[in-house]
């Protein structure tokens, strides 16, 4: 496994990171959650992720139980808040009150003494961004979290997240948690360009793109049983973002270029999203062990000149417009 700075922190992740949203401690058993955890250790993968959101803290609890027999030094362990958690009308958002008891209940369910990476799972315009920097600095001086990032933020908030921070003299944040895919190249326009210039590393999600970079499903035919597309209560944001014939299409024809390549479609789709040095890590799902160590693998995939055009010729960038 190779690593990489989280941005200007001296923290370093794997370049793949196990996520925990859909699988751990949801649509997976216990024994195979242990297993996919064990897996990604033996890897070398040290960057776990996930977020109080995830089954309503069952994610949390079960890796909670599943890390019990690693090293607490061995991980990054990384998870999030945001989420309304119960009819509590302040159990929401990124209020000081929200965060503060948010943080403790990561920590109980977790089973750990401290958080490596805090993050604040969606903006929240209802509170102030002073009041939300804050927060997360008193947490880092209490031994609570060492770093915080954010998820989802875009270029300029983040910007005046950590404009507060220098100002004050608080913590600013070190990462943010994208989405980034072959389909989805929005952060290419703003994000990338901020982030580089300012050291803000990104660990981002949905680089399969929900599984429709790996070549399982075809053109004009409905999603095999036992695939994500095929769940109801899992394919609301693949049915919504991707499923359409010519993104199908398209699928079919990256699946054929990594196949001349030698590779599975997964290491081609996770190896383009680590092309990128403003990413720090490419966070996956796994359901079984299989997964873990094939897409383990992608950090050692180059992609030559000819294969990253191509790619360019299919899932097009996204344009350079500015506003005004």
């Amino acid at each position: 496994m190779k690593y990489r700075q989280l941005g200007s922190s001296g923290l370093r992740v794997s370049e793949i990171g196990l996520g925990s949203y859909l699988t751990i401690g949801m649509s997976i058993d216990a024994a195979a959650g242990q297993a996919t955890v064990n897996k990604a250790f033996e890897l070398g993968i040290n960057f776990i992720d996930t977020a109080d959101a995830y089954n309503r803290g069952g994610a949390e609890e079960a890796l909670g139980g599943y890390l019990q027999d690693v090293r607490r030094q061995d991980m990054v362990l990384a998870t999030k808040c945001h989420a309304t958690m119960s009819d509590d009308i302040n159990d929401r958002g990124l209020s000081a009150k929200h965060i503060f008891e948010a943080c403790h209940n990561s920590l109980r369910r977790l089973n750990t003494d401290y958080i490596d990476l805090y993050q604040c799972h969606r903006p929240d315009s209802s509170v102030p961004l002073e009041e939300t920097v804050r927060a997360m600095d008193d947490l880092r001086r209490q031994g609570k979290i060492l770093y915080w990032g954010v998820s989802e933020w875009p270029a300029w908030m983040i910007a005046q997240a950590n404009a507060i921070a220098d100002r004050y003299g608080w913590a600013p944040a070190v990462s943010n948690q994208p989405r980034y895919n072959l389909y989805y190249r929005h952060p290419e326009m703003e994000l990338w360009p901020y982030c580089s210039r300012n050291g803000v590393g990104n660990v981002v999600f949905s680089a399969l793109a929900h599984g429709m970079l790996t070549g399982k499903y075809q053109p004009g035919a409905n999603p095999a049983p036992g695939t994500r597309a095929a769940d109801p209560k899992q394919n609301m944001v693949i049915k919504a973002m991707y499923w359409t014939e010519e993104n199908l299409k398209k699928s079919q024809q990256f699946a054929a270029i990594a196949g001349d390549m030698g590779i599975k479609g997964s290491q081609l789709a996770l190896a383009w999203v680590l092309r990128r040095t403003e990413v720090s890590s490419a966070i996956i799902g796994a359901s079984h062990v299989d997964q873990i160590q094939e897409n383990a693998a992608a950090p050692e995939v180059v992609i030559p000149d000819d294969v990253l055009t191509q790619l360019d010729d299919i899932f097009k960038p996204p344009a350079q417009t500015y506003p005004g």
